[in-house]
């Protein structure tokens, strides 16, 4: 008894495994845009914009490196809401000559996409008023 008490101790203080798989998570946000959607952007585009999202991620501290088997060590609440994602992935998408036919687009990209971090628990509570 006293193994399997300090072994749930020992994982409950461990990350959780979110494993982000980019093929999985095209295919995921791909099946949930709407059609219209669908029909301006290429598979390539959004594996893209979904790539240039993680490094946007990666330089807010938000995809640390080595998470497997680490005790959380999250010290203060990180912020965000779709706008500035989206914002950024329009200039990205920009730079990387991705034509955006409609802006709505990359809002149903984004969407999608947190939608896919949810799915695989790769996420936090949502922000309360306080937190802003």
């Amino acid at each position: 008894a006293t193994v399997i008490g300090r072994e749930a101790h020992r994982l409950d203080a461990l990350a959780p495994r979110a494993i982000y798989d980019i093929d999985e998570a095209t295919s995921y946000v791909a099946d949930r845009l709407p059609s219209d959607s669908q029909a301006r952007l290429t598979y390539v585009e959004l594996r893209k914009m979904l790539a240039m999202h993680m490094s946007w991620l990666e330089s807010k501290g938000l995809q640390p490196k080595d998470v497997t088997d680490r005790r959380q060590d999250i010290t203060e609440s990180v912020v965000f809401g779709e706008e500035t994602l989206t914002a950024y992935l329009l200039g990205e998408a920009a730079e990387a000559r991705i034509e955006v036919l409609d802006d709505v687009d990359v809002v149903h990209v984004v969407r999608a996409h947190l939608d896919y971090f949810e799915a695989i628990g790769a996420v936090g509570p949502s922000a309360s008023s306080t937190d802003l």
